[in-house]
């Protein structure tokens, strides 16, 4: 399946694009090349990617504003989903922001950047952790009502959550609908298996991010062999595993060029046969 419909009747392909690399290093300042990263969206678009991650803490502020110069007006069939729940310090750190308070502001600067009424999807992200992108359990209860609150006053469509566990998808669900959750998940880093299961059987899309992140060097050599079996760049066989294990799974790699954007696209025509699978299966989670 290359297409996957989301409650609230959303299809999109599954081959979606990630812009966090849009902006400068470490997701800070300016890109080196503006003319490239605009090169890099309207390709994608043309390419058939319906489907655009991004947050205003890219940047912050530059990567939605790139967004806006590339794409605006947007097509009807172009969903953008963005975050909130933190903000970037003077020097480029990474802040939770996620009190009612700052979550207005925040959905108002995505409102005022992407140029839109309305933003297609908000994900509130929550976790963090020690690692920087794990669950840490607890109530979401006054944050994911803040968005809710501000689904209905049509500031936004529809909402999500990012590095959230189990038990926090099922509170906000019961303050108000999701139709997407991003979590870390890949083929060396697993544990989410039964909640995309879970979110499959809703109509919940699951997004996995960092598809090459918490490798360890045999991991990574295991890809590599893999990747040089049957001709394919090892990002590619990352992704088409992921493709693999669910149909609710949709992608969003990161780049801020055009060829490898071609590249990572090439990842949705990609077969694994059972040899590839068999020997992706055996790499577990590092220590």
């Amino acid at each position: 399946m290359t297409t996957f419909t989301m409650a609230g009747g959303i299809t999109v392909e599954r081959m979606g694009y990630g812009a966090m690399q849009l902006a400068g290093p470490g997701v800070f300042g300016p890109p080196k090349d503006r003319a490239e990263a605009i090169a890099v969206l309207r390709t994608a678009v043309e390419s058939g990617v319906d489907h655009i991650d991004t947050a205003d803490f890219y940047g912050p502020h530059i990567t939605n504003q790139i967004i806006r110069e590339a794409l605006h007006p947007y097509g009807e069939q172009l969903l953008i989903v963005t975050k909130v729940g933190a903000v970037r310090d003077d020097k480029g750190g990474w802040v939770h922001a996620r009190e009612p308070r700052q979550l207005r502001e925040q959905v108002q600067d995505n409102l005022r950047n992407l140029g839109v009424d309305a933003l297609d999807v908000v994900n509130l992200r929550v976790g963090g952790g020690a690692d920087g992108h794990s669950p840490v359990p607890g109530s979401i209860a006054d944050k994911f009502g803040a968005l809710a609150d501000m689904r209905r006053e049509g500031l936004i469509k529809h909402l999500g959550l990012s590095v959230v566990d189990a038990d926090q998808v099922a509170e906000a669900q019961s303050i108000a609908p999701i139709v997407t959750v991003q979590n870390w998940y890949n083929v060396a880093h697993r544990g989410d298996e039964k909640l995309i299961a879970a979110l499959g059987e809703q109509g919940i899309s699951y997004v996995p991010f960092w598809p090459l992140g918490g490798f360890s060097p045999l991991q990574s050599g295991t890809l590599d062999e893999v990747a040089a079996r049957i001709g394919a760049s090892r990002q590619a066989v990352a992704l088409a595993w992921l493709l693999h294990q669910a149909p609710n799974i949709l992608l969003i790699p990161g780049t801020s060029s055009v060829a490898h954007l071609r590249e990572n696209l090439s990842a949705g025509a990609l077969t694994l046969d059972q040899d590839a699978l068999d020997a992706l299966e055996n790499v577990s989670a590092p220590d």
